[in-house]
């Protein structure tokens, strides 16, 4: 028996030893207006590593989606909007930032599709962006002649590859800030949550009048594990 215990116990620590983990982390965003889930993109590592530290060190617990406009975006993450004297209404966010910034991380494959998360950032040569100002897209659906009227004036002859233009007719986002924000993640579900939030009634500078907080937390390993096996195109 005690033979049998030993075996027992082996074969469960080598099994907790090799399981394999999630082959991403996902994370949950809950407001007043409801909650989102995100997978966080592994081909952006410096983006998800820093969001991930962030969300564990609780920053965003607080913060406000400071800046909102339907058919675009909702953005949030300012820290300065946490501060009851400065978020006060009427009172301009989206100044706030952390002390440093991170380098662009552009991927041909990764573009403004509707419901992707990605990083605010002020005008710097380099696009590098804010450590932790980011935007939810909503954005609209667009049609083949407005998105060849795109490429011909804001995109300044930069061709929108026909995969991309598909999405942007059928699911829509915001193609014109491909290649200037870096995208990082994206929204799996709960989309409807960034709908209402973009909807509110807001102020002359695109912040709600009623103040929107906002948690983050992490999901546990076994919760991203599930979401990766009912995500993955086999379980579809």
């Amino acid at each position: 028996m005690k033979k049998l215990f030993t075996l027992c116990l082996l074969l469960l620590t080598i099994s907790t030893v090799f399981a394999k983990p999630p082959k991403n982390q996902y994370v949950r965003i809950k407001t007043s207006y409801g909650n989102i889930i995100i997978r966080l993109y592994n081909q952006t590592p410096l983006h998800r590593d820093n969001f991930i530290k962030l969300t564990k060190e609780g920053f965003y617990n607080g913060t406000l989606f400071h800046r909102v406009i339907q058919n675009f975006m909702i953005q949030g993450g300012d820290p300065d909007s946490r501060d009851t004297a400065k978020n006060k209404a009427g009172a301009e966010l989206g100044n706030g930032d952390l002390k440093y910034t991170i380098p662009a991380e552009f991927k041909d494959s990764l573009f403004h599709k509707r419901g992707v998360l990605a990083a605010a950032r002020d005008d710097n040569p380099k696009k590098a962006s804010s450590a932790c100002q980011f935007y939810i897209v909503e954005g609209k659906r667009f049609t083949a002649g407005k998105l060849d009227t795109l490429e011909n004036t804001r995109l300044k002859g930069r061709k929108i590859p026909a995969w991309q233009r598909d999405i942007y007719t059928t699911v829509g986002g915001v193609p014109h800030l491909d290649q200037n924000y870096t995208v990082y993640g994206e929204v799996v579900t709960g989309i409807d949550m960034v709908d209402r939030i973009a909807a509110v009634k807001k102020d002359e500078r695109d912040r709600p009048e009623t103040d929107i907080p906002m948690t983050i937390e992490l999901l546990s390993k076994k919760e991203c594990k599930r979401l990766d096996e009912l995500l993955s195109p086999t379980a579809r």
